[in-house]
């Protein structure tokens, strides 16, 4: 059997590693937060290039966290996509604001910008004005940069700032993803928020760094995962990472005395210890995804199937290789009749599923959200896949197709 992901293939590679940090975390005595949570805290800050990075006790958590940071509560509306985990939908919801959803370009899976601006549009219209839009500035625009390739950061923000919106970037599935030459600036709602980067310095930036403040998730099929659930929140400006981290354990700026209502959302210190190992390794592990998707894009050339594709300027991390076949199903159970495991990210999108049916805007149509639910397949991907099994799961793609 080759499987489609392989988490326990990623802890052995690096078990006597992992099993020492466990061990030393085991040993200490401290079980809940402590040192190997702030010390993962500024590692992963440091990767990604950001001033702030706050651990949380999962990516749904973080993403909750972070629109409540930015003050995204009732009344607030955030601009988002439906093809994508459902967790996106429900960190909304959870924050007590109205997911409104837009449409995909159909060749990355990632928000159409051209889409997004319908829906503001469309909102506008219905608030009176753009002016009335901008004057709330609790509204938020969520992109996904799923399956490992960035969002158009730039055409994304350009229109934050048109409607001043704020920028909460969901990276669950993009760790070490980047955007070169992007010439954009990050957004900035208030003069005292020291978020933003010049033109000059946002050469290779990773996403993560794009947005007022970003969410990760570390779910153990990630590119980064841990042996259990786990999020963080990214941001530089100094006034969101307070509310983050004030959020995330009941509002106490002293122990046992909250500050503002918050939640119980921690990083066990176990899995900061082990993200700490992973995190070492995260770049090379993500080359070798680059590798084993082109090794997929040569060989299934000529197959009548489209084929995932990467934007000039970004670097793709490929948490996933998604192909699009109009005869998905069909392909799907003759792979795993060859022992060959596949899975369909995401089968349903959010508005189509029975919990949200009917009860979500639409900003403008979701035409490519629909026709792509019904055509994805993600192939077998990670770090420990050999060059052997990918050839086998291609050969058995072209044998199918001819």
């Amino acid at each position: 059997m080759i499987p489609q992901t392989d988490p326990r293939a990623n802890y052995l590679a690096h078990k006597a590693e992992i099993d020492q940090a466990i061990e030393q975390v085991l040993l200490g005595g401290r079980y809940i937060l402590g040192e190997p949570v702030a010390a993962f805290e500024q590692e992963f800050a440091a990767y990604l290039g950001t001033r702030y990075a706050i651990a949380a006790g999962s990516g749904t958590d973080a993403l909750h966290l972070a629109l409540r940071a930015c003050g995204v509560g009732p009344g607030s509306c955030v601009f988002t996509v439906s093809h994508t985990a459902v967790a996106t939908v429900a960190a909304v919801e959870l924050a007590g604001a109205q997911p409104v959803l837009v449409d995909i370009d159909p060749a990355t899976f990632t928000m159409d910008p051209q889409r997004l601006e319908d829906a503001l549009n469309h909102a506008a219209g219905a608030f009176g004005s753009a002016r009335r839009v901008r004057s709330a500035r609790r509204g938020a625009i969520l992109p996904v940069h799923l399956y490992g390739h960035p969002a158009d950061m730039a055409a994304i923000n350009e229109l934050a700032r048109r409607y001043d919106l704020w920028v909460i970037e969901d990276c669950a599935q993009s760790h070490g993803a980047e955007i070169a030459n992007c010439k954009l600036q990050t957004p900035a709602l208030a003069p005292k928020r020291s978020a933003g980067a010049s033109v000059a310095d946002c050469r290779g930036r990773k996403t993560g760094t794009f947005g007022d403040i970003a969410a990760f998730s570390f779910y153990p099929t990630k590119n980064l995962g841990a042996l259990g659930d786990g999020g963080a929140a990214a941001t530089n400006d100094a006034e969101l990472a307070e509310q983050v981290r004030l959020l995330r354990e009941y509002g106490w700026r002293e122990r046992y005395v909250s500050a503002i209502p918050g939640l119980n959302s921690r990083l066990d210190t176990l899995q900061a210890a082990i993200l700490r190992v992973k995190l070492r390794y995260l770049d090379a592990e993500n080359a070798r995804r680059r590798d084993l998707a082109q090794r997929y894009t040569t060989r299934l050339a000529g197959t009548g199937l489209r084929l995932p594709v990467a934007r000039p300027g970004v670097t793709h991390v490929y948490h996933q290789y998604v192909i699009r076949s109009t005869r998905r199903d069909a392909l799907q159970a003759y792979l795993r009749s060859l022992g060959i495991g596949t899975l369909i990210h995401y089968p349903a999108p959010v508005h189509a599923q029975p919990a949200y049916a009917g009860r979500l805007p639409i900003g403008a149509g979701l035409p490519e959200t629909e026709a792509a639910a019904g055509e994805i397949l993600s192939l077998p991907i990670f770090p420990e896949l050999s060059a052997e099994q990918a050839d086998k799961v291609a050969e058995a793609i072209a044998g199918f197709a001819d």
